[in-house]
């Protein structure tokens, strides 16, 4: 008995199956009588392969589908499936498991399986000596204890993919020799001393709670708890209680409840993704901003805080104070200190330093999942320096990541790497401003201005307000062009 390996299978460039599994098969699959594979492929695939043995009637294929090659609590209740169905037919059989199919928690099923619950014999085949071998493990392992085995490994797995930001994140973490990340991290750093707002900005994926982490753990706050609040997930009817709690009765069933400023207490708060709350809902921030007080829902009196606020958006906020989709005095209270997070294609030079850092978090996890460890070929690493990454560096983790869980070797190629990427061609802003409707008040000069003034905004970011840089990265002649340019917008201001 085996799992269907995709390595079994032919390729482009090889003309015929020459995986572990399939050697075996030719080299002693006469020794059995029966060869039970279970297959996490497509039943064509199951049965092209099969065709391709030598005795192809010997060959049982047993659908097993898996959303994840590395789900042992999905890999075990197939192996455990598929031998009860041997057994019942063929009572008393002697049980083989092949080890070296698949991927490698298929193989670590099987040796659990075969040391436990089943005594089989375990069998693997040896490049080396070219030949079916017996695997001699020297230990028992009690049947209870598998569950066990396997509620540990998946929580690991869930766990290495959660994309909260590591609790001790400090800017030493933070990867990146570029120079506007390095001038960033500076920045953040002396602002990190100062009990003032902070105004985080910068596309989706770019790292900005991770940025607010690191903040808190190098501030004077750093003992003090840090709060994270996705400002966007927040029903409307239920912000008040959530920010600022409620008191015993204030509604049917209701019990007393913090809220989250006042759980921040002598910490930092965390308003995620800022620009998504109504503007309707944006006033009840001013109070506690201004006056250090939040009222609870049902309480008479104002509580005093002492809470430090860090605010992040993938919105250009000033846009949305314009036209009237962000509170300009709201604005003004979060925006004290402002720190734009670069997006993964302006970070020149970041990229490779940045997959292998992820790489290496990648096998850490692993490893304590009881998985094997992944590295990259030359072209795998080529591939991933092509893309664009739109999604940033969230995007480029999760790339990787679904890359190593798919992968059946221990060596991730580029195939692998292009199987794992999304197929998203255009992220929202380029439809936002490709896809708006005709007519309706629709307006091309102001789009245009729009799109202007978004990359004279970056450019002066990116050097610090320089101009004459400034103008370099814009493709103009000289600093006047770009005086030139921002003369109609200051005006109008």
């Amino acid at each position: 008995m085996s799992w269907l390996g995709k390595d079994e299978l032919p390729r482009a460039d090889r003309d015929a199956a020459i995986g572990p599994l399939t050697q075996a098969i030719r080299r002693a699959g006469t020794a059995f009588d029966e060869v039970v594979l279970l297959n996490n492929l497509t039943p064509e695939e199951g049965s092209e392969y099969a065709q391709s043995l030598p005795d192809p009637a010997r060959i049982s294929l047993v659908p097993a589908p898996l959303l994840s090659p590395v789900d042992y609590r999905a890999i075990h209740d197939h192996a455990v499936r598929a031998v009860e169905e041997v057994r019942a037919r063929a009572p008393g059989a002697a049980l083989s498991f092949f080890l070296n199919s698949g991927t490698a928690p298929m193989g670590s099923v099987w040796l659990l399986l075969g040391k436990s619950r089943y005594q089989a014999r375990l069998l693997a085949w040896s490049t080396y000596n070219r030949r079916l071998e017996s695997v001699d493990v020297p230990f028992e392992i009690s049947a209870e204890f598998v569950p066990i085995l396997f509620d540990r490994t998946d929580a690991a797995l869930t766990a290495s993919s959660a994309e909260t930001a590591p609790v001790h994140a400090a800017f030493t973490n933070i990867v990146g020799q570029c120079r506007a990340m390095r001038d960033l991290v500076r920045r953040a750093r002396t602002v990190a001393l100062h009990n003032v707002p902070i105004l985080l900005e910068g596309e989706s994926g770019t790292g900005k709670e991770i940025f607010a982490r690191a903040i808190h753990n190098a501030s004077p706050r750093r003992e003090g708890p840090f709060v994270s609040v996705n400002c966007g997930a927040i029903p409307d009817n239920l912000v008040e209680s959530e920010f600022f709690g409620h008191v015993k009765g204030s509604f049917t069933s209701a019990e007393n409840r913090t809220g989250h400023f006042r759980a921040a207490e002598g910490g930092t708060l965390f308003l995620d993704e800022i620009g998504e709350l109504p503007l309707h809902l944006q006033v009840k921030l001013l109070r506690p901003l201004q006056e250090r007080e939040v009222v609870p829902v049902g309480a008479s009196a104002p509580v005093r805080i002492d809470v430090r606020i860090i605010a992040a958006t993938h919105r250009n906020l000033v846009h949305d104070v314009r036209d009237g989709r962000f509170r300009e005095d709201l604005f003004y209270r979060l925006a004290i200190a402002v720190l734009r997070l670069p997006a993964l294609r302006e970070r020149e030079g970041d990229l490779s330093p940045l997959v292998e850092h992820i790489l290496k978090e990648i096998n850490k996890d692993n490893a304590a999942a009881g998985l094997g460890e992944r590295t990259l070929t030359p072209s795998a690493k080529s591939r991933l320096l092509r893309h664009t990454w739109p999604g940033n560096v969230r995007e480029l983790a999760n790339t990787l990541r679904r890359a190593a869980v798919w992968s059946s070797t221990s060596v991730l190629h580029a195939s692998d790497i292009e199987d794992a990427l999304l197929p998203i061609e255009r992220n929202s802003e380029v439809e936002a401003i490709l896809d708006r409707p005709l007519g309706a008040g629709f307006n091309l000069d102001r789009l245009l201005e729009d799109v202007q003034q978004h990359y004279i905004d970056k450019a002066m970011d990116l050097t610090q307000r320089r101009k004459g840089a400034a103008a370099r990265l814009l493709g103009f002649k000289s600093h006047q062009v770009l005086n030139n340019r921002l003369s109609p917008r200051r005006s109008r201001s």
